[in-house]
């Protein structure tokens, strides 16, 4: 198996992006803790490897090889000078693999495989009388082929870096089958070509691995260090400690809480990692993506230290949008302002509170609702009625999104300040019930729909999701599928069949 720069980097890049989404379960001490953690679980690490292979044989097809030449002795013959050329691999099959993690790094092995090559031969026979040679075509069979690596990720000041520690290659026979010249010659080209074949195979692919691996690697530590989701805030990807690697699983986390986009920046957070961590062993899907609700918490501070959030509400009842619609509820508004056009606007007054709770998010907004009057093309503000409205939320996976609704549960509602006398709370309070259920909900229900994506590599997406919440945490358990792995086992297929043609 050629395992090449392109494939090795996309299949491995699955690997290291999938489990920096996930809970990690460690019980190793550690300085500093992310806040988006995480496991690849077994079956996780077996998709991986079969995606690895499958990538692996798509692109190296067609492989070719160096010429080779030799001079040779052969019996009654006298020395002849042999050459193969166009030497192509134009199919690889591995019935057989397997990937193992610990603490030696990510070992992976494919063995029991067989190959095939197609070539061009010739040769040349010279005495002192005549001068003799010939030219056909061979096809070789590559018996017991075992491919395997061994490779460590490390953290290096945020960044992961791949260290290949031990990789190789080993053919343990070839068939060769020659077509055309004389049969004398047969054997002679088996004898002379057998061990070249084998060493040529086995360096190539060998040679390639390492290539990959430092091409990979100088990738890795191109990643950058903040994933921006829009043009306000960034999510903060930096990797805290090394990489956990189990007898069964990869592990490890990142920071993952949210900044503001134009901040260069990041504040970092310190604190012991817990040891309450689900246990990635014996997980039914491929991944466990686990968000602190400090992660959630972090994208609402930006938001409001970035002063996004306030509204202007215009889609409530039109009745409610001049002075006439509060008349018997507000009737000093009216008698102050009779018949003149109104708007409301809502303000945030500190970062919302979110508590991930065993089967729940319950969300406190502390706003402040701000009546204004449209007076002769001035804007006067009347009234302000200072709101907490305690929310339920849900999440939910939109393709690779973490998405969500919020639904109202109830609100308390007090007089903050008034140019227009004291308010009839009562009253006023079943209005305002109706502005946060038609403009305010609806409102942010928009926005929490489109979510945040997750980062997951390009090319995979998240299938069969399910969420829970629980302990402070939204954690997804997804298997993952690829979108071009059809084509991929259909572009094999096809340059394989061509090439056998």
């Amino acid at each position: 198996m050629k395992i090449s720069s392109k494939s090795m980097e996309k299949a491995i890049c699955f690997m290291v992006f999938s489990f920096l989404l996930l809970p990690a379960n460690t019980l190793v001490e550690s300085h500093q803790e992310g806040y988006i953690s995480g496991v690849l679980s077994e079956k996780g690490l077996d998709f991986a490897k079969d995606l690895l292979i499958e990538k692996a044989v798509s692109s190296m097809v067609p492989l070719h090889l160096p010429d080779i030449e030799k001079s040779v002795k052969i019996p009654l013959i006298g020395k002849v000078h042999l050459g193969l050329s166009d030497i192509v691999i134009y199919s690889v099959d591995f019935p057989s693999s397997s990937v193992e993690t610990g603490d030696s790094g990510i070992v992976l092995i494919a063995s029991g495989a067989t190959a095939n090559l197609r070539m061009k031969w010739k040769y040349s026979y010279k005495n002192w009388v005549i001068t003799i040679s010939d030219h056909g075509t061979a096809t070789v069979e590559v018996l017991g082929m075992e491919v395997g690596l061994n490779a460590a990720i490390i953290n290096e000041e945020g960044t992961l870096k791949l260290l290949l520690l031990e990789h190789g290659c080993h053919v343990k026979d070839i068939s060769i089958n020659v077509d055309g010249g004389a049969s004398w010659l047969y054997q002679g080209i088996i004898d002379a070509f057998q061990g070249k074949i084998v060493s040529s195979v086995e360096d190539a692919i060998a040679k390639n691995i390492q290539k990959g691996i430092t091409k990979l690697d100088a990738k890795l530590q191109s990643i950058p260090k903040q994933l921006h989701v829009n043009s306000v805030v960034a999510l903060n990807v930096t990797f805290m400690d090394d990489p956990l690697l189990t007898n069964s699983s990869v592990e490890l986390e990142i920071n993952g809480l949210f900044n503001g986009a134009n901040e260069i920046s990041v504040s970092n957070y310190y604190r012991k990692r817990s040891h309450n961590f689900l246990s990635g062993n014996g997980l039914a899907k491929m991944v466990e993506i686990s968000l602190h609700e400090k992660v959630f918490e972090s994208a609402t501070s930006v938001y409001f230290n970035g002063d996004y959030m306030h509204w202007t509400v215009d889609e409530i009842p039109e009745s409610l949008m001049n002075t006439d619609g509060w008349r018997n509820i507000i009737p000093q508004l009216y008698e102050k302002y009779p018949d003149d056009d109104m708007n409301l606007h809502m303000t945030v007054t500190s970062p919302p509170i979110i508590q991930v709770a065993d089967h729940d998010i319950n969300t406190a907004i502390y706003a402040d609702l701000i009546f204004k009057v449209l007076n002769s093309d001035e804007v006067v503000p009347v009234a302000c009625v200072s709101l907490v409205i305690n929310a339920s939320c849900s999440a939910e996976i939109h393709r690779n999104n973490l998405a969500g609704s919020i639904r109202l549960i109830d609100f308390t509602a007090s007089l903050a300040w008034s140019n227009i006398g004291d308010l009839h709370m009562q009253l006023v309070q079943a209005e305002i019930s109706t502005i946060l259920k038609t403009f305010f909900m609806p409102y942010l229900n928009l926005h929490l729909r489109d979510g945040f994506p997750l980062p997951v590599p390009h090319g995979f997406t998240l299938q069969n999701a399910e969420i829970i919440q629980l302990d402070s945490r939204v954690i997804v358990h997804s298997d993952l599928s690829y979108a071009d792995r059809h084509d991929l086992l259909t572009r094999y297929q096809f340059i394989s069949s061509g090439l056998n043609a």
